[in-house]
Order: structure tokens, then sequence, then C-alpha cells
């Protein structure tokens, strides 16, 4: 599979929106937790206090995994600074749109951060049409994709 076509699939399944389990690391500690996604023009979002615990371990080491039901990405956590200083205000808005409740809840205008989640490789789990199943390894770092059956 090209490479383009495979990055296109992986978005058409992530959506607009997405609970994801974000995994980060540190010092061989290991968390994982839930996150409210926004997927926007190419790229994987969430906002999260910049005191907790989570953002603490993203600081020190970004390499991050964050999955969907059958879609793992494993990649860069990159921080970009208060969600409130932002000049496109893209990501409030959809947030806004997508998770009404958690964005009247947390309107932390002074400690919540914008993390952006950047994919080196993803994996995504699949069924083809005669219910085979198979992987997509997408390659974001050598621009790469290759399908996998799985017997």
């Amino acid at each position: 599979m090209e490479f383009e076509a495979a990055v296109e699939q992986f978005y058409k399944k992530l959506g607009r929106k997405k609970i994801m389990a974000l995994a980060t690391s540190l010092n061989d500690h290991v968390m994982v937790r839930n996150v409210s996604v926004i997927i926007h023009e190419g790229k994987i979002l969430f906002k999260t206090d910049k005191n907790f615990r989570k953002t603490q371990q993203l600081i020190e080491n970004p390499q991050v995994a964050i999955c969907y039901w059958g879609v793992q990405v494993e990649g860069i956590a990159v921080n970009h600074g208060l969600v409130a200083d932002q000049e496109d205000d893209s990501f409030q808005t959809l947030y806004q749109k997508y998770w009404e409740k958690s964005y009247n809840a947390y309107p932390h205008k002074d400690s919540e951060i914008l993390i952006e989640v950047v994919p080196k490789l993803v994996e995504i789990w699949d069924q083809d049409k005669d219910d085979r199943g198979f992987q997509l390894f997408i390659d974001f770092e050598q621009k790469a994709a290759e399908i996998e059956k799985y017997d």
C-alpha cells in the first residue's frame, strides 16, 4: 500500500474525535489513561492540565503511545503551550463542539496546555471484506506503509 493512501485510511479510521488511551512513561513507571482527542488537519490533539502527573511525564519523556480500537500510534508528544495563548482558536472551537461537557467543566485557562501527538509508527488491526485479519503498519519517518496478513 502506498504511504499517502495508508495515512488517509488512518485518519479516516480515527474520524474527528475519539476518547483514546494515552500511555506515558518516566523512570520505568508507566501510566495509561483516557484523553479526549480532536483530530484536525492531520494532527492528533488534546488538552490537559500542566500540573498533572501525565504532563510531567510528557515533558520529561515525550515518547508516548495512544490507541483506540485497533489503532495504535507510537509517537512524540509536543507541548504547544497554553490553550488560551494559541493564535489559532480552531482547537478550542472544535473542543467545545465535540466535548462540550468537558469544555464547560474544565475551563482552566491558566493551566490547560495543548498537546499534539506526532505519529512515528502506526499499527492498525483490521479485517478485509472476507473477514480475514491483517495489520497495516505506517512508518511516518520512512514514509512507508505495509500490510501484513494475520493467520
